[in-house]
């Protein structure tokens, strides 16, 4: 049964839902029985902006994945797909986070639905949290203001052998759907 709620816009079929950009509905409080695939992923992550949109130029969660996926010897998809969440959530800054428990359990959620559907290994997460910080301390000292890397020095965190392009969109999403596509043995799709 859907419930409409015209003071909030939301279409609501078990819970909160989001229309995605391929049609699709995804449900916020039950992602294990939304249909999203990694098109829907790729697509989100390569138009949403790092840093709520606060460094000098364009830089796609997207083009990070790529990165931090490029940095670790294993676990590539794993690496590649850290932050697939917030292709449905959005990429919000650590310092709000923090301030939002109830976000925490929704992003949680999520990628442990993400997890599951394609079959990633959560024991990844160190080495994935190594690379993550490596490539921040050099995408910040790239793209943010004067001083913010200072915490990578005084933490001891070398930053990895990165360049920001700040690829646009178009071009993020076909990079990450080719990397992933490499990596799993997924057949190319051929474009239209």
């Amino acid at each position: 049964m859907k419930i409409f709620d015209p003071t909030l816009a939301i279409v609501s079929h078990k819970g909160p839902t989001i229309m995605l950009a391929s049609g699709k509905r995804f449900d916020l409080l039950d992602p294990a029985s939304s249909e999203f695939d990694i098109e829907d992923i790729a697509h989100g992550l390569a138009h949403v902006c790092r840093y709520a949109g606060q460094c000098r130029r364009f830089y796609s969660v997207a083009e990070h994945s790529l990165l931090v996926s490029d940095t670790v010897e294993e676990f590539a998809l794993e690496a590649l797909m850290h932050d697939a969440a917030e292709a449905f959530i959005g990429d919000i800054t650590r310092p709000l986070k923090q301030l939002l428990p109830d976000y925490k359990a929704i992003e949680l959620a999520i990628e442990q639905t993400i997890n599951e559907r394609f079959g990633l290994w959560p024991e990844a997460k160190s080495v994935i949290k190594e690379a993550d910080l490596r490539v921040l301390a050099a995408e910040q000292r790239q793209i943010m203001a004067e001083g913010c890397a200072e915490w990578a020095d005084e933490a001891g965190i070398v930053p990895a052998e990165i360049i920001v392009q700040g690829l646009m969109p178009t071009e993020a999403k076909e990079l990450f759907l080719r990397r992933f596509r490499h990596l799993t043995g997924a057949p190319n799709r051929q474009r239209a």
